[in-house]
């Protein structure tokens, strides 16, 4: 049985990955910060199934401890600061620290466990920031907007090397934007969807959002976790955009959402000042044909059922709530 070990396990990607390795008959072990009987939502269903383990991108020797107890063959790296630009600016040292020197640190683990061991980095279509081109691609420049962005680019760039230098196994798969039914409330496609359940049930009158024309590749989060298993079974390690390459506005995406609620997102959308510390990128789309060639992948739902299917389970929630 292959043991694989999934940082960040609790949340939105980790939780995905989880279900998919032990469909495929792994050993999942998932390491968290903090205490393993910490509430984890997204993987509650899958405790009896699942190994959690204390381990922390800021110190290298509980990673060094992780891998050598476990001694996983596959390693998927989610753990990770949060990527709202205003966070990453109020604290772009903890930023740094674990979004960048972190993957340093397990990849370093890593190297000196054994280096034979299989990582896949989470990188991020937030690397391209103010792209030259469009849509975006591996080889596209990249001008990062904001640290989250540069840390990502950092641990991007260290994972190419290790895969260069040391000759390991190392893949950085450039995720455009994924969203579930699983993403965090702090998300503008989950603040629309939860505001359009609550709207429903009369819970809440307005919804307020910055920028209802801004544009975003958006994906289905199992997808695009596939794709990185898909990364780790490759003969040879490389690197990914994975995305749609779709462009869609926030606008469309409230218009999807109230219309499947038997709504008029024009009556409860309301348009807000932006945030001072929001910084301009380019319209992020992107160009995954390398993953359509090399890994036969494709995105399994259009973009109006994945706004669907996250409106469905927040109804449902918050139906389950009031019960």
């Amino acid at each position: 049985m292959v043991t694989s070990l999934i940082t960040g396990i609790g949340g939105q990607d980790g939780s995905y990955l989880a279900e998919i390795l032990l469909k495929a008959g792994y050993r999942v072990v998932g390491m968290v910060r903090g205490s393993t009987s910490a509430p984890q939502p997204r993987i509650e269903h899958l405790r009896n199934s699942i190994e959690l383990t204390e381990g922390d991108l800021l110190d290298q020797h509980s990673l060094q401890r992780v891998l050598e107890k476990y001694g996983p063959r596959e390693i998927y790296n989610f753990a990770a600061q949060h990527p709202a630009s205003s966070q990453s600016f109020s604290d772009p040292v903890t930023t740094g620290e674990l979004n960048a020197l972190g993957v340093l640190r397990l990849l370093e683990a890593i190297r000196a466990v054994d280096p034979t061991m299989r990582f896949c980095q989470a990188s991020t279509a937030q690397i391209f920031g103010k792209a030259r081109e469009s849509p975006q691609h591996e080889n596209t420049p990249f001008r990062p907007t904001n640290p989250y962005g540069v840390a990502k680019l950092y641990a991007h760039w260290i994972t190419v090397n290790y895969r260069e230098s040391h000759g390991m196994f190392a893949c950085s798969s450039i995720l455009f934007n994924h969203e579930s039914p699983r993403r965090a409330e702090r998300f503008v496609t989950r603040k629309i969807t939860l505001a359009v359940a609550r709207i429903k049930a009369g819970l809440q009158d307005r919804l307020y959002l910055e920028d209802l024309d801004a544009r975003r590749d958006w994906g289905y989060a199992a997808d695009y976790v596939h794709a990185m298993w898909l990364m780790l079974q490759a003969p040879m390690a490389d690197d990914y955009v994975l995305a749609t390459g779709e462009s869609h506005s926030v606008r469309e995406f409230c218009q999807i959402a109230f219309e499947h609620a038997g709504l008029d997102y024009e009556q409860y959308v309301t348009p807000s000042p932006r945030n001072a510390l929001t910084t301009h990128t380019s319209e992020l789309v992107g160009d995954a044909g390398k993953a359509r060639k090399v890994l036969h992948w494709r995105p399994t739902l259009t973009f109006r059922a994945l706004v669907q299917m996250m409106v469905d389970a927040d109804i449902a929630l918050v139906s389950s709530a009031r019960a």
